[in-house]
């Protein structure tokens, strides 16, 4: 017997459950993006876990050269090394800041256009920190102001803690030996 109105047929039919939206994906990549949602795709016996997160502005802006003024003159007059100290933060220490340097300074030399090897890292810079593509993509900012791109990534890395004039290892070894000396915790409290 079949219900007869709409109504009733509502009542009785299985609940739906509300769907997930649709996921966006970066067709160069293959990476979900434009989403704050985490939602589950179910298939078979285990469950894929899809999760996007809305990228966050950077510390500064693009044109704040001047509020780092040494920064701002050394990349200025010599670029390979804010890039190369800038490359081995990214890097998390797999190139040193001299080679990265003496590799910027060869491409600048040769063909002139060491920006299109610097926005590569201000892409893996973005993507560690899920940082917003903007004013716009990278290879254009390196283009066109390739000394603010610079000075924007330096002061980034330094928003986030890092001591640049000391490297990855050197990073590290700091953030170790700050963990290491803090005073223990007593657990529970006081007691007497």
């Amino acid at each position: 017997m079949y219900p007869s109105n709409t109504d009733e047929y509502q009542k009785y039919s299985s609940p739906t459950l509300p769907s997930a939206p649709p996921a966006q994906f970066d067709m160069a990549t293959g990476i979900p993006v434009g989403s704050t949602s985490q939602f589950y795709l179910t298939r078979g016996p285990t469950a894929l876990q899809i999760q996007s997160q809305t990228p966050v502005p950077w510390s500064t802006g693009l044109c704040s050269c001047l509020d780092n003024v040494p920064n701002c003159c050394i990349t200025f007059w010599c670029p390979c090394i804010t890039f190369g100290q800038i490359a081995e933060i990214v890097d998390r220490g797999t190139t040193s800041c001299s080679i990265s340097c003496a590799l910027y300074a060869l491409i600048m030399c040769v063909t002139g256009c060491s920006c299109f090897y610097s926005c590569f890292y201000r892409s893996k810079l973005r993507g560690h920190y899920i940082l917003e593509e903007g004013p716009c993509t990278d290879c254009l900012v390196h283009c066109c102001c390739e000394a603010c791109a610079l000075c924007q990534e330096y002061r980034e890395l330094k928003f986030r803690g890092f001591d640049m004039s000391i490297g990855w290892h050197g990073n590290m070894e700091k953030h170790k030996v700050e963990v290491n000396t803090l005073p223990p915790t007593v657990q529970g409290g006081m007691r007497r």
